[in-house]
């Protein structure tokens, strides 16, 4: 875990933040998962241009290791974000996040919520952005 005294979470397992943000905070017993997109952490490049479905899995690995740097796992999750820039990448976002919380999600526990929402990302590479919300064990 790599947290600091004031609830910053770091962690160079996924993308450095370009701007004046945390990847994520950890506060009382909450662990905000600031907004992730398909960077690759060792290149920092973007990936898979055009590929929504592998940008979903590298964007939820990104957050995956945003909340184990916290102490939490996918399992602690109460809700995700999930920001798409095109109604018609939907289904292609959903069959990746359907896998990735099958392989992470213990059986029999509760799937975090969900909201997905159509916007313009900040950059043109980027089909996908997500953030989550958790509530890790003390």
């Amino acid at each position: 875990m790599t947290t600091a005294a004031n609830g910053t979470v770091t962690t160079t397992d996924a993308p450095a933040p370009a701007h004046t943000f945390s990847q994520g905070v950890r506060k009382g017993g909450l662990l905000q998962v600031s907004g992730q997109g398909p960077m690759d952490p060792a290149t920092t490049t973007y990936i898979a241009p055009g590929d929504v479905h592998a940008q979903t899995l590298r964007t939820l690995e990104n957050v995956r290791a945003i909340l184990e740097a916290g102490g939490a796992s996918v399992g602690d999750v109460l809700m995700f974000r999930v920001y798409l820039t095109a109604r018609e990448h939907f289904s292609a976002m959903n069959d990746a996040y359907g896998e990735f919380v099958s392989r992470h999600v213990p059986e029999g526990a509760a799937l975090p919520a969900r909201t997905t929402v159509f916007v313009g990302l900040p950059h043109a590479e980027m089909l996908v952005e997500i953030d989550a919300l958790a509530a890790p064990a003390a």
